[in-house]
């Protein structure tokens, strides 16, 4: 069964603005649908039932052009999400992302997968859509 899913875009801006946008957290909100607010240190997620508050540490690495979140909710269960941004040719950029399986039981995992790489695409689009809108 597969628990990961890895998903690129290219984005036409300088690879260190793609970096510098997504290393914020409090961008997270303007790009993804999970997030109703984020800082460096807490987010609220959507969720059907409202808003879930969760401890985010989001780790920067401009020389390696990394940006990993690792996220920790109410029940204990912790969330990762691993990625990249790549210099591709003057001023534009590949944004790549690592999608790990949600923290939820086995049986639901294949669904719940296949569904956030669905979530996960179109946030990329976002993603670019606001990075050179």
């Amino acid at each position: 069964m597969k628990t990961f899913d890895v998903q690129s875009i290219e984005i036409d801006r300088p690879v260190n603005e793609v970096f510098d946008y997504v290393a914020n957290p409090a961008n997270l909100p303007n790009w993804t649908n999970a997030f109703k607010s984020a800082d460096h240190e807490k987010a609220e997620l959507v969720t059907p039932a409202g808003a879930v508050p969760i401890a985010l540490k989001t780790v920067a690495q401009a020389d390696a052009g990394t940006v990993d979140w690792f996220m920790t909710f109410p029940d204990g269960g912790a969330g990762m999400a691993y990625s990249r941004a790549t210099a591709n040719g003057e001023g534009k950029a590949i944004y790549s992302f690592v999608l790990m399986a949600p923290p939820v039981a086995l049986e639901a995992l294949e669904g719940a997968l296949n569904e956030q790489m669905a979530i996960l695409a179109r946030e990329l689009a976002e993603l670019k859509a606001v990075l050179e809108g």
